[in-house]
């Protein structure tokens, strides 16, 4: 796949971030993340992200990333495109997206690099690099300390025409209108904040109509419902879900931080395809917790 053929992929539909397996030691455990995948495949997600933030990219090894990509693409052959996640120090990030390419893959989800702040020359040249190690399609995620201007973007996508995609994690209407302004149909757009349905109508119309869902993980037959309610501009649907599910959903979220993965987990575990727990430091939902999220969940009928 060339990167204007992901470019289009990217321009519909609803995404999203499986979780990554582990056993009770933390360890990767395939068998289950392959089920996981083959279970998830057929609902109708335009594109999986393996090893994305929810997949706790963040906590894993290089030893152990190219094998979960490699398995994800091996999996999903035929059924779904993978998009891999990629991210941290500039050359950890390089690895990672050449792997992904070897692996498969049909390309990568550029993650923050992580802590240290960076100027705007700085994240170009992050960001530069990264693509111009790969021949396949690059998506940046403007999130945390990767916070690239309108200015900045032009540039990139003017040195790297490998650079298809933009996913906003911050949240700043007026940034987001203005890259949109300035950028056009140069990039296919990504909503991308946590529990994203929350924000789905206002970025559509700001001209990003598609988003990535985390809740597909364990509610997908919900997730894709919310997902047409926003394609066909279905407001009873979609405040319907948002006042039953999703609301009540960000009350727990919001007791712990770093929850937006270990709730996702939780729900796996509840609607049995559990994931294990998550890594260090994250930390799983407490028992009530748990129970108010099984709750929600049942609310919702079967999926």
């Amino acid at each position: 796949m060339n990167p204007q053929e992901l470019k289009a992929i990217m321009s519909h539909g609803l995404l999203s971030f499986p979780l990554t397996d582990f056993d009770a030691n933390g360890d990767f455990n395939k068998k289950g993340y392959i089920e996981r995948l083959e279970w998830l495949a057929p609902y109708g997600a335009t594109a999986l992200f393996a090893a994305g933030g929810t997949g706790e990219f963040f906590s894993l090894t290089g030893d152990e990333y190219p094998e979960i990509i490699q398995t994800a693409v091996d999996t999903c052959r035929g059924k779904v495109p993978i998009i891999a996640g990629a991210g941290g120090p500039t050359r950890f990030a390089i690895q990672c997206a050449q792997a992904a390419e070897r692996a498969g893959a049909h390309g990568i989800l550029l993650l923050p690099h992580y802590l240290t702040e960076a100027g705007q020359e700085g994240l170009i040249a992050h960001v530069e690099a990264v693509c111009k190690s790969v021949r396949f399609g690059v998506i940046v995620y403007n999130r945390n300390v990767c916070k690239l201007t309108p200015e900045s973007l032009a540039i990139l996508a003017d040195r790297c025409p490998n650079l298809i995609g933009f996913k906003d994690g911050i949240g700043d209407i007026e940034l987001m209108s203005s890259i949109y302004m300035k950028m056009g149909d140069r990039f296919a757009y990504l909503g991308g904040l946590p529990t994203a349905e929350v924000y789905a109508a206002a970025y559509k119309a700001l001209g990003t109509p598609v988003y990535s869902s985390a809740v597909f993980n364990f509610i997908p037959k919900t997730a894709m419902d919310f997902y047409h309610a926003v394609a066909n501009d279905d407001m009873a649907t979609q405040h319907r879900l948002l006042k039953r599910f999703f609301m009540p959903y960000l009350a727990i979220r919001n007791k712990g931080q770093g929850y937006a993965v270990s709730i996702v987990k939780a729900g796996a575990k509840l609607v049995g395809h559990d994931a294990g727990p998550v890594r260090a430091p994250l930390t799983d939902l407490k028992p009530a917790e748990m129970e108010a999220l099984d709750a929600l969940i049942k609310a919702l009928g079967p999926q």
